[in-house]
């Protein structure tokens, strides 16, 4: 008897543990229900109507662009195309404030938004700022839905997140996710000021300026851009930090525009090799390749060759850290710096200056001719001519000919770049660069400044034994 019943107790007793088990499975999962319920009537849908004015998106194809961070619409206009692109945002205020990114409304004609009870109202653009890639509505209307804000400084990478949002049109679509990482920087042409929140979260063309969410029901982020090579979502997706946002949002109400602050260098990463060749123990940092002139780093004497290692009481472990440090510094704010120049630390007191137009645009330069002076790191080079430094934006250096030799090579030196220094010493002609290479110590590396069509970086040569 005991025999033929052990079978009948096993399964029970399997049974009864993976109900159990199913039941705490379940119980450990996120439930979203009650924060989409709360949070789902002050999420709007915006349509944006551009009939004579393109924008810069119109001549764009995003398929020229592969392994793109692409901001996202429905019906992207096209040539002039008079059809509506659309977007998602959130309700700030009761009183009809809404917030939303750049890119959905940039150029419109029309701005029409779309409450969730269904009701449609012609919004006006309050202001909009194209670095952070936000735009603050107005509608006329009171007693609206808002969403409560969060912290998004407090955020954790690994927290649950959701997304809120009209992907192709389907509004009040819900997707879930959690923080893959914080303080990410994305290349764009107009420099990057916002440190983002990248996110697993399911983004497509219409979630746009649609709130994300942390676990209280808060907003934490915008929503903004995707990383695709196919046009589609694939699990890297991009948030304006909510704190950020804010800032921006106050700034527009008041004056319709956002005053950003500027320091006035080009930076680089700085890897291992750059650390060694600079007397560091670790990388870190943000290598200062140029000083504009006339600009706040230049008053405070900061150089090229120098490393920012703090600003203020933040340390600076990645270069991509400072951008964002610097643009949410109000202009004619005292900062303390500490920078590593040759080997050692200095402190210096930083005046911030204001980041406008012409500080944005980066300099560009132009192509090189060929000449002579060959030298043991495996370069050809000549002086430069006074026409030449004034096209390419110089004032030190010999440019290269010809590269011929492994170091130079494995330094990724090309023809037509300008070295400026090499081991931290300007170089203002062929014979003195020449020099300089011939005095460098064996079997050490050497930080070597270079200027590529206007854009200054360092790299590292290994002196061979």
């Amino acid at each position: 008897m005991m025999t033929r019943r052990m079978p009948a107790f096993a399964f029970i007793l399997y049974a009864a543990l993976t109900l159990v088990a199913t039941s705490v499975s379940a119980s450990s999962l996120p439930e979203f229900t009650k924060l989409v319920k709360k949070a789902s009537p002050a999420i709007v849908n915006i349509s944006a109507t551009r009939q004579a004015n393109p924008t810069r998106y119109d001549q764009f194809d995003e398929q020229d662009v592969p392994e793109f961070f692409r901001r996202f619409f429905r019906n992207m206009p096209r040539n002039h195309d008079p059809r509506p692109s659309a977007g998602s945002g959130f309700i700030l205020s009761s009183d009809g404030y809404i917030l939303t990114n750049n890119h959905v409304v940039e150029g419109a004609d029309e701005i029409v938004v779309a409450l969730s009870d269904r009701r449609e109202l012609e919004a006006k653009l309050v202001g909009a700022d194209e670095l952070s890639d936000l735009a603050l509505l107005k509608i006329d209307a009171k007693g609206l839905p808002t969403v409560d804000l969060g912290d998004s400084d407090k955020l954790e990478v690994g927290e649950w997140v959701v997304a809120i949002g009209s992907p192709f049109g389907f509004e009040h679509s819900v997707t879930a996710g959690i923080v893959s990482a914080k303080g990410r920087s994305l290349p764009d042409p107009n420099g990057n000021y916002v440190p983002f929140i990248q996110t697993d979260v399911a983004i497509n063309p219409g979630n746009s300026g649609g709130p994300l969410f942390n676990m209280d029901g808060k907003v934490v982020g915008i929503n903004s851009q995707i990383f695709t090579r196919s046009g589609g979502f694939m699990g890297l997706s991009f948030a304006i930090p909510i704190d950020v946002a804010m800032e921006v949002v106050d700034q527009l109400k008041e004056t319709g525009t956002v005053s950003r602050g500027w320091l006035g260098v080009l930076i680089q990463r700085v890897d291992r090799d750059l650390a060694e060749s600079f007397g560091m123990e670790r990388a870190a940092g943000a290598l200062v390749t140029q000083v504009f002139a006339d600009s706040p780093a230049e008053a405070a004497g900061i150089k090229e060759g120098d490393i920012i290692v703090k600003y203020n009481d933040k340390q600076i472990d990645l270069s991509s850290e400072l951008p964002h440090f610097v643009g949410r510094t109000k202009p004619g704010t005292k900062v303390e710096m500490t920078v590593v120049r040759a080997g050692k630390k200095q402190e210096l007191d930083v005046t911030i200056g204001k980041l406008d137009e012409d500080n944005v645009q980066a300099r560009r330069g132009g192509s090189a001719s060929p000449g002579s002076a060959i030298n043991r790191i495996g370069v050809e080079t000549r002086d430069l001519r006074p026409d030449e430094k004034e096209r390419l934006g110089v004032e030190h250096g010999v440019l290269v000919t010809q590269v011929s030799g492994k170091p130079a090579e494995d330094a990724d030196i090309n023809e037509g770049d300008v070295i400026t220094t090499i081991n931290n010493e300007w170089i203002d002609s062929r014979d003195q660069f020449k020099q300089v290479v011939d005095g460098l110590p064996k079997g050490v590396a050497i930080p070597v400044r270079i200027v590529r069509n206007g854009n200054p970086a360092f790299t590292v040569i290994k002196i061979p034994e």
